[in-house]
């Protein structure tokens, strides 16, 4: 078996670009599907891939149920290319093993009391919430919308055996809102066959799920995320055409409006080739928001997403990944993004998880006159977008996606975010240059970092001590490292300029002297930022580009030099390029090399400006830094380097608001950058 799925035999007629039709999703299907195999011996054998050792579950010496919980997992998320495998050929077999009996055998184990693979009652275990409920929400999405697979072909005494156990967890706690989708798939599940449930409890995760609609197509999920759109979106839309639109049409209409709302603005997350962004948790999951692209073919309302860009997309996402020998670990997909990466997971996920990327494989539901399928790839906006870019504004969950028709990147920037974690905090997420992890030394990729050198901090004192004679706990070791945004709010967009604030503290020590007020212009194959800075005691702050990863172990290419008073340092690594310029409010550039903290190598090169304020009451200031990235081996231009003419600070701006300024750029385009109540426009 080759080493990475290849595409055979492309379809250059209708494929001109991926070259992958309705066959070549089979065939890569059963590609992975016959590497997962490789840890089965024979039909009687369970999915039982090997434990990874590090953070995820199971632990040594965890519980039998734990144990359980990864092998139900492995079975229900490989299932989400099974299923549609057996939905085009009933009769496929991997391995020498026919896939419907595989499931039908293991999945009737799992589901009856007393066999060795069976799963427990919620009832004998501690009254919590447990994995079992999301992927029981996985196995029967799928079963819903292609019950032939395997649920028909069970006997009547078969289903009266299994049904406890499906029954038991449908009603089980749930956790939370995207968990309740998982609840209201099974109860469905079980109510569209005539089995008896609560009905009350069913409609009553409903209303909690649609009141989370935040518009744009959005949901809330703890913050914004991925999930609203493959958990919100295409799970609740396979409900509708299976169950909601008969038993809940006013519910059904509503995730119908918000799905037709999200199409609006799906292809923007992706980049040129397809690429999936890097942005927020689960980051194991990649290609599952591809989903949304076959679902958009399941809409009732015609949307106005152009089905062979669609196509392209959905194809091109999924092959980021199959295509690279490094993407596989034990054979089937690794814990991390493109490769292994232990410090890019969580403790929630186990050997199997990965098998959810592959949700978009429900394509393969769709009929053979789709026009998912019918329609002749192309490369939609990009097409026309030349060297500009194209910036979509979502106020809803506060994110501005940017396409980049110059490097044919995607961004996403994100503006409600609530804690400090690498997978939402990031000033931007770009498709071609996947996060790092914070550096507590300083210089983070794509964030600011903030050290306090408050001698009240570095000697661990509350800072209201000499007030108030109490105090709180202020570690004195944790405030000599450096820490990213504890928050971010979004403020809006103001005549063409985004405006944003970073928290660089949390209660009890955030007052308001720990805020960057950030503002942003959008420029070809990068960003013209122009951030004011209300720190107000001692403080020492980096603000890092994207990182570079040391491919085959080679280095990136450092070049650093000065030209009209303005600081240059540039990064290059084959076929990636990144250079940042500083115009004012910083003191120096520098770069640092990081190990372990790279999505794509153990090393990585991160450039960086830096600056270190030691008067007890600093000012305020403003800095302006550009930050541009390409995705070819050629050399910068000064006129790409230096695209600012004149800025023009002042004190007092004529709205009256403190320390802002106007930008003319080369290109004779003008910006005021303006702070004006900035606080009071807060959305978080």
């Amino acid at each position: 078996m080759e080493n990475a799925f290849t595409v055979n035999n492309p379809d250059n007629l209708k494929s001109p670009i991926t070259g992958m039709s309705k066959r070549h999703y089979i065939e890569c299907a059963k590609y992975l599907l016959e590497r997962a195999f490789k840890h089965v011996n024979s039909l009687e054998t369970p999915l039982n891939f090997p434990i990874i050792p590090g953070k995820t579950y199971p632990q040594p010496n965890a519980p039998d149920w734990r144990y359980r919980s990864a092998e139900f997992e492995a079975l229900e998320r490989t299932f989400t290319l099974a299923g549609p495998l057996i939905h085009n050929n009933p009769d496929v077999v991997i391995k020498g093993i026919m896939l419907r009996d595989y499931y039908c055998l293991h999945l009737y184990n799992a589901f009856t009391p007393g066999h060795s693979n069976s799963i427990p009652y919620p009832e004998n275990l501690p009254d919590s919430n447990y994995q079992f409920t999301c992927e029981f929400g996985g196995l029967f999405k799928t079963l819903l919308f292609m019950p032939e697979t395997i649920w028909t072909s069970f006997s009547d005494a078969q289903k009266e055996e299994m049904l406890p156990t499906i029954h038991k967890w449908a009603h089980h706690r749930t956790t939370q809102n995207n968990w309740r989708i998982f609840n209201i798939i099974t109860l469905s599940f079980l109510k569209k066959y005539g089995y008896e449930i609560d009905d009350d409890l069913l409609k009553s995760h409903l209303l909690w799920v649609v009141s989370y609609h935040s518009g744009d197509g959005w949901y809330l999920e703890q913050t914004y995320n991925y999930y609203s759109i493959s958990l919100f979106i295409v799970y609740t839309t396979i409900w509708n055409r299976a169950f909601g639109d008969q038993y809940y049409p006013e519910i059904a209409a509503i995730i119908e409006q918000s799905a037709v709302k999200l199409m609006e603005s799906i292809t923007a997350f992706f980049g040129r080739n397809g690429y999936v962004n890097m942005w927020s948790r689960s980051i194991c999951y990649r290609t599952w928001v591809s989903g949304a692209f076959a679902v958009a073919f399941m809409l009732k309302e015609k949307t106005s997403l152009d089905p062979g860009w669609a196509r392209r997309l959905c194809s091109g996402s999924i092959l980021q990944f199959v295509s690279r020998p490094d993407f596989f670990y034990n054979d089937i997909p690794s814990l991390g993004f493109y490769e292994r990466k232990e410090y890019m997971i969580q403790d929630y996920s186990c050997a199997g998880s990965p098998f959810l990327m592959f949700l978009p494989f429900i394509c393969l539901a769709l009929p053979d006159d789709s026009l998912f399928w019918t329609a002749r790839e192309n490369d939609g906006i990009w097409e026309t977008l030349g060297n500009g870019f194209r910036r979509i504004v979502l106020p809803s969950p506060g994110l501005v996606l940017v396409n980049h028709g110059k490097t044919g990147a995607s961004e996403i920037i994100p503006g409600k975010v609530y804690y400090d974690d690498p997978n939402y905090s990031k000033l931007v997420y770009n498709t071609h240059f996947p996060w790092e992890d914070h550096n507590p030394a300083g210089g983070t990729a794509m964030e600011y970092a903030y050290r306090s050198h408050d001698p009240r901090d570095t000697r661990g004192d509350d800072v209201n001590f000499y007030l108030t004679g109490k105090t709180v706990a202020n570690d004195s070791d944790r405030n000599k490292l450096f820490t990213i945004s504890q928050s971010m709010f979004f403020n809006g967009v103001r005549e063409g300029v985004l405006y944003r604030q970073a928290i660089m503290r949390k209660p009890p020590n955030n007052g308001v002297g720990y805020i960057i007020d950030l503002a942003e212009i959008t420029i070809p194959g990068g960003v013209i930022r122009i951030d004011r800075t209300r720190l107000a005691f001692e403080y020492e702050l980096t603000l890092g580009h994207f990182g570079l990863p040391h491919i085959d172990g080679k280095q990136a290419r450092i070049t650093q030099r000065t030209k009209d008073g303005q600081h240059i340092i540039a990064a290059k690594i084959p076929g990636r390029n990144i250079a940042l310029v500083t115009y004012t409010g910083w003191d120096m550039v520098e770069f640092i090399v990081h190990e372990n903290r790279n999505a794509e190598s153990k090393e990585s090169t991160v450039i960086f400006a830096r600056k270190k304020r030691m008067a007890k009451n600093p000012p305020m200031e403003i800095m302006v830094t550009v930050m541009l990235h390409r995705t070819d081996d050629e050399q910068w231009s000064d006129y790409e380097l230096l695209p600012i003419n004149t800025i023009d600070i002042r004190d007092i701006m004529p709205s009256g608001s403190p320390l802002g300024a106007f930008i003319t750029l080369n290109n004779g385009e003008e910006y005021t950058i303006d702070f004006k109540d900035i606080d009071g426009k807060r959305s978080c």
